[in-house]
């Protein structure tokens, strides 16, 4: 059994968590102290942005509250939204809550059959769409337990404050009175991409307490009435819903992008100066950067200067002063190529919050070296985001910082992560054998593996267990090292290293259709669609080179030795991908497993068409020695 120092790291809060305080109450702290305070700048119908302050925020919150206790919830019972990252949700939310009510989240690109369970396993009451087409496919699977089904764009905003009429102000004050911080807030569903979604019962304090933790990391950000943070990834997801209503608690001002699409124009009329994004957001935007410089002069001007953006955020975060000559290059780089990145940001971007999935270290010292804040952190929905964060000004890229204060690290004798503290989950909803198993003593088992740094308390990723490689020869892989390395090449759309029980690791990779034409035009090549490309000699050369690069962080027998292009697009749609933008391995292994053979078997072919040609005049073996050697090895 391997020999682990099981030292427990830890974090205190300055302030104990209030048992009273729940999250509708901390936008009554904010409201009571700063009534004046702008808390969401929300667009109206013609476009224009439109300061809501936190006196405002709090009637709007209490006239939805007295309208869900009109359609009659009843403290406990649960409400499912299902809909896009909106200031209605944030109301929504807040309002089922001050009344006691359990918000459901349901992600817009769940399938049928996730909706059904959920709104099954849950015991949902009431549920909240975005549009009509939404409440029609909620209707097609429609529970018993559903009592009404409502869309924000047929008026359920409306309809609720109506009901609100029949409701004193006094009957949502006893409710809320009511609610302790261990009530239950919230049953959140796991992404599901090692397993089957399990509901994760999180309740107030476990919001509160992490939202007072991330405040002793980032207090300069949460308590600064000049942040502006906004909101693009599906508050669905418990990292966005947990960064909101730590937001509201604070000082700054929140704004909604509910479409992508417009995620550029929205950046330039709010003029964020924080972001939260997921690592293939941020993957995306140095591929296009990338793809952009194309090639020759243009290309070598974006990679010089691509590397002093990395020394100088290195050096940043050292013990040492930055060397003139490397602040000389970084201003340099800086007019060349880094500027028009910056700009595409946002021309107001101080600190960039990278979540829900590991992002390589070389990506996170580019994008720190654009002369702002890029912090990552590492947690589950069981953990309610971020169990360990980065402290902005010291920690090492290549960690995800150390403990977020109210919290316990260890790492198992067999090398996992265990977790405890006011972050951590209550369990599962309806699956008491499955509490059991992951909440041990207090300790959730987070699945995660990594190591700790004794003299710092640094916390590394070093894979998941559920996700481990084993190759035939016994070697344990993890994939994510080399897929983090790969997946900033503007061809790659999304790749997955394979090798399970075989010989050695390979990998499948889709092209990225968003950038392949300007790769090919940048190239002198004709644009073509990904199913001619993936066959284009120049495409498969640039792939093995980026291949030979990655494989350089990894042993031999941890290299990629093959790999296989695959015709297909990744999507949140098809199930591949979570709402964070991770795939789900299993199914796609479960799906493309054909695709993973034929990748052995050319290599089977390849290596003994290699052998044959090695031995041009051997002679066929006569029927004797082949009975002879066949009896020899027996």
């Amino acid at each position: 059994m391997p020999d682990r120092d099981q030292t427990v790291y830890r974090a205190d809060l300055t302030q104990p968590v209030d048992p009273l305080m729940t999250i509708p109450a901390m936008l009554r702290k904010r409201a009571d102290e700063f009534p004046f305070d702008v808390v969401v700048e929300d667009r109206s119908s013609v476009g224009a942005m439109l300061p809501i302050t936190a006196s405002d925020l709090l009637d709007r919150v209490e006239v939805i509250a007295r309208g869900f206790l009109a359609w009659g919830l009843e403290a406990g019972e649960r409400v499912a939204i299902l809909s896009p990252t909106s200031f209605d949700w944030l109301v929504l939310d807040l309002a089922v809550m001050t009344v006691g009510g359990v918000v459901v989240p349901i992600y817009e690109s769940d399938s049928t059959a996730q909706i059904e369970r959920i709104l099954t396993d849950a015991h949902i009451r009431h549920v909240i769409t975005a549009t009509v087409q939404q409440a029609d496919l909620v209707e097609t699977v429609r529970p018993e337990c559903v009592e009404s089904i409502h869309s924000l764009d047929r008026g359920a905003m409306r309809n609720l404050a109506r009901a609100a009429g029949r409701i004193v102000p006094d009957k949502v004050e006893e409710r809320f009175r009511d609610v302790r911080g261990d009530s239950l807030a919230t049953l959140v569903y796991t992404s599901g991409t090692t397993g089957t979604p399990k509901g994760v019962e999180l309740t107030h304090h476990n919001f509160v307490g992490t939202t007072l933790g991330l405040g002793q990391v980032l207090p300069q950000y949460q308590y600064n009435e000049n942040s502006r943070l906004l909101l693009f990834l599906p508050v669905a997801h418990v990292l966005a819903r947990l960064v909101m209503h730590a937001f509201v608690a604070g000082r700054g001002r929140l704004a909604f992008s509910p479409n992508i699409k417009n995620l550029l124009p929205d950046i330039q009329a709010f003029k964020p100066s924080i972001l939260l994004a997921v690592p293939r957001v941020l993957e995306k935007v140095y591929s296009a950067a990338s793809a952009k410089a194309a090639k020759g002069t243009k290309l070598r001007i974006f990679q010089w200067s691509a590397k002093q953006s990395r020394l100088y955020a290195r050096a940043e975060r050292s013990e040492t002063s930055t060397p003139l000559s490397l602040r000389l290059n970084h201003g340099i780089a800086t007019a060349l190529a880094l500027r028009k990145i910056q700009a595409a940001l946002g021309p107001n971007i101080e600190l960039i919050i990278s979540g829900g999935a590991p992002l390589a270290p070389e990506l996170a010292e580019f994008f720190s070296g654009l002369d702002l804040t890029l912090v990552q952190g590492y947690g589950l929905t069981e953990t309610t985001g971020p169990i360990a964060v980065q402290h902005a000004d010291y920690t090492p890229f290549n960690t995800v910082g150390s403990v977020v204060p109210g919290n316990e690290i260890k790492i198992s004798e067999h090398g996992e992560i265990l977790v405890r503290g006011v972050s951590v989950s209550t369990g599962y909803h309806n699956l008491p054998d499955e509490t059991a198993e992951s909440f041990e003593d207090g300790w959730f088992h987070t699945g995660d593996l990594g190591t700790i740094d004794p003299h710092t308390g640094h916390l590394s990723i070093t894979g998941r267990r559920k996700e481990l490689l084993v190759t035939a020869g016994g070697k344990n892989v993890s994939p994510e090292v080399l897929e983090e390395q790969l997946q900033t090449h503007p061809l790659i759309g999304h790749v997955i290293v394979v090798g399970d029980n075989r010989p050695y690791i390979g990998a499948l990779i889709t092209l990225d259709s968003d950038m392949l034409a300007n790769w090919l035009v940048a190239h002198n090549l004709p644009v073509v669609d990904p199913s001619v490309a993936m066959r284009m000699p120049e495409v498969q050369h640039s792939l093995q080179r980026a291949i030979d690069r990655a494989n350089r962080a990894v042993s031999r027998a941890e290299s990629i030795r093959r790999f296989r292009l695959v015709d297909t697009v990744f999507t949140v749609e098809d199930g591949y991908l979570t709402p964070s933008l991770k795939l789900r391995r299993s199914k796609v292994l479960k799906d493309y497993a054909q695709e993973v053979d034929a990748l052995y078997e050319e290599g089977l072919a390849e290596r003994n068409a290699t052998v044959r040609a090695r031995q041009p005049h051997a002679r066929p073996a006569s029927t004797v020695s082949r009975k002879l050697r066949s009896w020899l090895r027996r």
